[in-house]
């Protein structure tokens, strides 16, 4: 009876190493121990259970899981936990102040409407902080925006809102509220 499925000797267990990771995630240092294929974006929702930065493509093209990784906007589904094993990472939970106040991109965001189904959001949200918090005077022409922007991928508004935002975001941080 060679060849029935379920007979035969079984196949032997790959084992799953496990590699020690440290770093710091919005600010709490966190030591773990991962698989070396984890992605780090499973690594912040499975692992962390920080679960804002969202996972779209997992081909680095559409920007959902942007986060910031030691001082630069990044995809974390594009890198291992273990790449990101000494690094500082920002997820879009740290932007907030700790009295739950939305910080100036979250507000614009929500004044200039743009979002609608928000999936996209957080990694708008994590490139324009980055870009901003980086330029003491930002470039806010069409172009610049744009440039900035073109990481990220949003299948429901349109975009007008959201280059709208950034520059609300930019004029909010400078105190021109």
């Amino acid at each position: 009876m060679a060849g029935r499925i379920g007979q035969g000797t079984p196949p032997r267990p790959s084992p799953d190493p496990r590699v020690a990771v440290s770093m710091t995630v919005n600010g709490e240092r966190i030591e773990r121990e991962v698989s070396p294929r984890m992605l780090l974006s499973d690594f912040i929702r499975h692992e962390l259970r920080l679960t804002g930065t969202h996972v779209g493509c997992e081909h680095g093209v559409c920007g959902c899981c942007t986060v910031i990784i030691d001082g630069h906007a990044g995809r974390s589904c594009l890198a291992f936990a273990v790449q990101a094993d000494g690094a500082e990472i920002r997820t879009i939970e740290s932007v907030a102040g700790p009295d739950g106040s939305l910080h100036p991109v979250q507000r614009a965001f929500r004044e200039c409407h743009g979002l609608q189904c928000g999936y996209c959001t957080p990694g708008f949200v994590m490139a324009i902080v980055d870009y901003l918090e980086g330029n003491e005077d930002p470039d806010l022409s069409d172009d610049a925006i744009r440039a900035v922007l073109s990481g990220n991928l949003c299948r429901c508004t349109g975009y007008k809102n959201i280059v709208a935002a950034f520059r609300r975001s930019a004029a909010l941080m400078r105190g021109a509220g």
